[in-house]
């Protein structure tokens, strides 16, 4: 292997070692979790990202490492899980972007690349902090720019990369306060600083192994907490759920009627090479139109839209280049046809089933016109059957099975999106740790449908957001409704503490319950009862009213008997409600609504 430059099959053995690495130590990441629960998942998280990008990247064979890093995007932006998971995707993402039209990168290039990935990480999160995975990824990124000038061998600019890496990860105590009190670095930071050891591994040993390889030197060794990981699957939904939409739609009231769906060539016509603007398209689509999916490269723009006015929208296309493939369909007249016929619903036309599926782009699933859909539609995330019913009895139409570990990845989110008829979307993650993979599974829906995803940090705000949302209310205002609900519930949870620590002057036992109140814990006793008591206690203020209890698979009836009579005679005026939840590891969460 030539030190001066890295190409991809170099780049794939370097990926392979380092998700070794990370995997032989993603319980020691684990256990850096800031707070002393037993489901810390930020090593879980990165070792499940880093996984499904290996999986993909063993089905490449290329040298190229802008093919490879791109095939290593794919799958860990897919594969993201919580935001350790989604921060780790986009570095590499942003690499991949600088690397693409490279076959292989000097020090100088490599040095970009991986300032390439922290911008798109950055850019990624809404509110960034520093003194996390993101502090460590810019400070070893930036010694590399500086570095890269002054040695043309990769080994030893990966050498620097990792000390500085070491260096800044060393310092997060210092940025984030509660580390310090806790006496612990970044976990993502530590994450990252193993998959650098595992390049520099690589790197160091001079081993070359193909792409296809199986050699023992590099090969990815999956945890077996990995493979007994529950898969999160949608849940079906409810035998209730609202029949189509097509019974009760009255024909005129289809307000966009044209169905029109074409290619523009921007190589032939009198328009061919102007600059085409995507968003000011949309925006000029979107006057007479909804429904509208716009997808474009250098020479062909898909397009689909339903609008009131097909001549203006042919028109609008032409200024681009030459329109082909044109189909145009009256959904009034569908709809008539469909009635007279007693139907309720009929199946998609296969659109361009002769044009042959372009090699770079993924195979776009099947569509129902928009007449055909639901005005709105749910995904939420939640861990025991008994919260799950909770959901489906709410209206929501997929429950991802997951929770503090068992985060849903991207792509779980995608394709839940992706099996509901709906023309808007609502995604409840329930969890601070899964916001991330949401959104990001927002961004990759864009071209389909609308999707919100509503900041839901716990399942009682879920709850709340999903019982304030009203069918005959119009996206954004269910939207602010969901967001305002989400604020205005007091979250607490029960679990029992895997370590020693202090936290806020809070000395915490190993083995003893902690009580939180949203992200904060603000209780601990030895008994889950006082615990319990003491929790609530500073949960429950005057004016509040409704306290509801989610049991847990570990809660005993006896004791939930004891913590309603202790409510009921300390808080008289509070309405209590329980409800079986059957989450693990957590007894109980508690709901406290005004």
């Amino acid at each position: 292997m030539s030190n001066r430059s890295l190409n991809g099959t170099d780049f794939t053995a370097m990926v392979l070692a380092g998700a070794e690495q990370l995997q032989q130590h993603a319980e020691h990441v684990n256990s850096l979790n800031v707070f002393p629960v037993p489901d810390g998942d930020t090593g879980t998280n990165m070792n499940l990202t880093m996984s499904a990008g290996v999986t993909e990247l063993k089905r490449g064979d290329s040298s190229s490492i802008g093919v490879m890093s791109g095939i290593l995007s794919k799958g860990l932006l897919m594969g993201a899980r919580g935001n350790s998971g989604v921060i780790l995707s986009q570095l590499f993402r942003g690499f991949s972007r600088y690397a693409a039209p490279y076959e292989e990168l000097n020090t100088l290039q490599f040095a970009s690349a991986l300032q390439s990935g922290v911008d798109a990480a950055y850019k990624a999160v809404v509110k960034p902090v520093e003194g996390t995975i993101l502090t460590v990824a810019k400070e070893a990124a930036r010694h590399a720019v500086f570095f890269s000038r002054r040695t043309n061998d990769i080994t030893e600019l990966m050498e620097e990369v990792l000390a500085k890496a070491k260096e800044t990860l060393a310092m997060t105590q210092d940025m984030l306060p509660v580390l310090k009190q806790v006496g612990v670095v970044d976990s993502g930071g530590q994450g990252l600083v193993y998959i650098y050891e595992g390049f520099m591994q690589h790197l160091g040993s001079g081993l070359v192994t193909s792409p296809t390889s199986k050699g023992d030197s590099v090969r990815p060794v999956f945890a077996p907490y990995v493979l007994e990981r529950p898969t999160a699957a949608p849940v079906a939904p409810s035998p209730d759920a609202p029949i189509s939409a097509q019974a009760k739609l009255e024909t005129e009231n289809i307000e966009f009627l044209y169905d029109m769906e074409f290619f523009i060539n921007r190589q032939l016509g009198e328009a061919q090479g102007t600059n085409f603007d995507e968003e000011a398209f949309r925006k000029a689509l979107s006057v007479d139109g909804d429904s509208i999916i716009v997808i474009s490269d250098d020479d062909v723009i898909k397009v689909h839209v339903h609008s009131k006015a097909p001549g203006e929208v042919l028109n609008l296309a032409l200024r681009y280049g030459e329109i082909t493939q044109i189909r145009i369909l009256n959904m009034r007249e569908q709809h008539r046809d469909l009635l007279s016929a007693g139907m309720d619903g009929a199946p998609e036309p296969e659109w361009f089933a002769e044009i042959p599926t372009e090699p770079a782009r993924e195979e776009e699933p099947s569509e129902p016109p928009a007449h055909e859909l639901a005005p709105f539609g749910f995904i939420a995330v939640a861990s025991g059957e008994g919260i799950a019913d909770i959901f489906r009895s709410l209206g929501v139409d997929v429950v991802l099975s997951g929770g503090q570990t068992m985060n849903p990845s991207t792509e779980d989110f995608v394709n839940a999106a992706r099996s509901i008829a709906a023309q808007h979307i609502f995604i409840l993650p329930n969890n601070s740790n899964i916001i991330l993979a949401a959104e990001q599974a927002r961004e990759l829906l864009e071209v389909e449908r609308l999707v919100s995803v509503i900041p839901s940090k716990t399942i009682p705000q879920g709850i709340a957001a999903a019982f304030a949302y009203q069918e005959e209310e119009a996206f954004e205002v269910n939207q602010d409704n969901m967001r305002d609900a989400v604020t205005r519930v007091k979250s607490g949870q029960v679990t029992y503490a895997v370590r020693d620590t202090t936290l806020d002057d809070l000395h915490i036992t190993a083995g003893h319950y902690i009580g939180i109140q949203d992200s904060k814990i603000v209780a601990t006793e030895e008994q889950l009862m006082a615990t319990s008591r003491l929790l609530l206690a500073k949960m429950l203020v005057n004016g509040d009213e409704i306290v509801t209890i989610l049991t847990g698979s570990d809660a005993k009836q006896e004791e939930t008997d004891q913590l309603v009579a202790w409510l009921e005679e300390n808080y008289s005026d509070v309405e209590v409600e329980v409800h079986e939840g059957g989450q693990p590891i957590y007894p109980y969460l508690f709901s406290v609504e005004t």
